[in-house]
């Protein structure tokens, strides 16, 4: 065999191997939505009780949980934007498409996936990507 004969390097992962990384997705995204759940009820209106306290104490009681809500915001926005790239992966399983770098077109290890399921890129690509 020349050069130009050489077998093609799996250019996908097989079905088993998508079905895999769908469960995990799938479990990361069921606890993804349940942390979102559990930051979203805590936005919505916990109540600390401090009506019959003195003022002072309830602003600054106030400011903390000014403070807390916030922080609890970013969380949430976060883990949206995290449940989005769970899905958007689940997109490229069924289209047969996850596992493969957008840069580079080379399979993504197995470990880095199961890592980071939402990856796009391979990790020669996110080195390149870093040292621009």
């Amino acid at each position: 065999m020349n050069k130009e004969q050489a077998p093609q390097p799996n250019v996908r992962y097989s079905d088993e191997e998508l079905e895999e990384f769908k469960q995990l997705i799938n479990e990361k995204l069921e606890q993804a939505r349940e942390n979102l759940q559990t930051l979203r009820s805590s936005l919505s209106g916990s109540k600390n009780g401090v009506d019959d306290t003195s003022p002072t104490f309830k602003m600054l009681e106030d400011g903390g949980s000014m403070e807390q809500r916030d922080e609890n915001s970013k969380l949430a926005a976060r883990q949206e934007k995290y449940i989005q790239s769970l899905e958007f992966a689940l997109m490229r399983i069924e289209n047969k498409t996850y596992g493969i770098c957008r840069v580079t077109g080379k399979l993504i290890p197995k470990e880095r996936l199961r890592c980071v399921p939402t990856t796009t890129v391979c990790l020669e690509a996110k080195m390149k990507e870093k040292k621009r």
